[in-house]
């Protein structure tokens, strides 16, 4: 018990040497999306609704497609530095990004019909009107995002997030002054939201752009290349896999929002909604950056299953003691939460009844990211995208929908519906993985290097060696002996 309790120490220590960097960093990117919601609720209830909308919709669509095929690169970029291929992560990368900008322009006209496709879905045609405004300004956001994601995975699979970190931190600040001078100071409104986060998005990326080609990765960026147009296809297949099984998740909280609207009084119950999401997204945040710190999979493609094992078993149970932490502040401070995005006391009442159901949905989904991140690792994105399919649209919205509408439940009866769908899906995840043969997994992360022109190195032996991510790795042991660069 005491080496165990010795070896769980030590690997805490390590995953948070990762994940605290990661965290910040999607807390600060997140909180860009969470600043404009909170100048634009004090503008009115149906402002407010029209962004939530917005960014729970017609942004949640794009950004699912967009993040899930970034996410392919957890995969491909984990496992190549897990055996020392480094040359190939500029490559990938880069085919990340052919295809992540050819997607963003073909979801262009969902932006631009916002209006008209969300009076199809019979939300609110005052709503809907403010919302397609809205939408059309926020378009550079969208391309802003596809050159984003991928280069998120870049740095992530290197563990170089400390920069990451400090960019977004930096531009969030600019973001804050920006938003206030233009919708509180110049009473643009939601133009003014707009072109606050449409300046604040590429601020992100033209410093992330500085940082890549600034010399600090010789061996991982070597400059722009053609190889990046080869075996596409390949590339796309995987991409959408990835982006499939995101997209069917995040969709959930897309369709729940379209759900609510169609509501009696749509305007205090979607506004109720999007605070609660609002902050379940931002808890949600931190368990992504255990996600990222799950990237410790990338030991299973240097041949340690075991140890791959033992850092998805700390990171589920960080994650879930982060997640209480979380419920217990919603619950009590569920009365002064709404405070911070609108004054309309019919919204604040709603809100807190919300809490209720918040507070396990937030526990549930401290814990389901990083099992997802641990499927994405492994590579196991169609299976999780049959889960959560058959949890999500087949069992928790028909759920939602029932003690919605017929049992007038309203808001409450479908969030209640996407927390019986959230947690079927946990618990299916928990017992695969649980079941799950690791030396199998090891093999197969090599084979996948190969097909994607890596070639493995011997890493497997039974000699302690230096992965890229600088840690060295005892084979005996399974754990990290220190945390310096290489």
């Amino acid at each position: 018990m005491e080496r165990l309790a010795g070896k769980t120490w030590k690997e805490s220590k390590n995953m948070w040497f990762i994940a605290a960097p990661a965290i910040a960093t999607a807390i600060f990117q997140f909180s860009l999306g969470f600043v404009t919601s909170a100048f634009v609720g004090h503008l009115g209830a149906a402002e407010l609704a029209a962004v939530s909308i917005v960014q729970n919709v017609v942004e949640g669509f794009a950004y699912g497609i967009l993040l899930g095929m970034g996410s392919a690169l957890e995969t491909l970029c984990g496992q190549a530095v897990g055996v020392g291929q480094l040359n190939m992560l500029g490559i990938y990368m880069q085919r990340s990004w052919v295809i992540t900008g050819a997607t963003a322009l073909l979801m262009t006209p969902i932006y631009v019909f916002t209006s008209p496709l969300l009076k199809l879905l019979r939300q609110s045609g005052d709503i809907s009107e403010l919302a397609g405004r809205y939408s059309r300004w926020v378009i550079p956001q969208l391309f802003a995002y596809a050159m984003n994601f991928p280069l998120q995975k870049f740095f992530q699979s290197q563990s170089r997030v400390w920069v990451m970190t400090g960019i977004s931190g930096v531009v969030l600040g600019i973001h804050t002054l920006l938003t206030w001078v233009f919708v509180t100071t110049l009473g643009r409104g939601l133009v003014g939201a707009a072109i606050a986060g449409n300046i604040s998005w590429w601020l992100v990326n033209l410093a992330q752009m500085v940082y890549l080609v600034s010399g600090y990765f010789p061996e991982a960026w070597r400059g722009f290349s053609l190889s990046a147009f080869r075996s596409l296809y390949a590339f796309v297949k995987l991409s959408l896999a990835s982006a499939v099984m995101l997209c069917l998740e995040l969709w959930y909280y897309t369709a729940v929002i379209i759900l609510v609207g169609c509501l009696k009084n749509p305007h205090i119950q979607v506004d109720a909604i999007s605070i609660c999401m609002n902050y379940q997204l931002w808890a949600l945040m931190v368990a992504l950056g255990f996600n990222a710190a799950r990237s410790r999979l990338q030991r299973a493609g240097a041949g340690h299953p075991k140890a791959a094992k033992f850092s998805v078993a700390v990171a589920v149970s960080t994650s879930a003691a982060v997640g209480v932490i979380f419920a217990a502040v919603l619950l009590i401070t569920r009365v002064h939460l709404p405070r911070l995005f609108t004054d309309i006391p019919e919204v604040e009442r709603e809100t807190a009844k919300l809490a209720y159901l918040l507070a396990p949905t937030i526990l549930l989904n401290s814990i389901q990211p990083v099992l997802s991140g641990v499927a994405i690792g492994a590579g196991w994105q169609s299976s999780v995208a049959f889960i959560n399919t058959g949890c999500y649209y087949l069992f928790g919205l028909p759920v939602g929908a029932v003690l919605g509408f017929k049992l007038n439940l309203n808001a409450l009866g479908i969030w209640s519906g996407m927390l019986v769908g959230c947690l079927l899906q946990t618990v299916i995840l928990v017992v695969i993985i649980a079941r799950t043969n690791w030396q199998r997994e090891a093999s197969l992360a090599e084979d996948r290097i190969r097909t994607w022109g890596g070639r493995p190195s011997p890493l497997g032996s039974r000699s302690s060696c230096k992965t890229p991510l600088g840690p060295m790795i005892d084979p005996n042991e399974g754990s990290f002996l220190s945390l310096g660069n290489p």
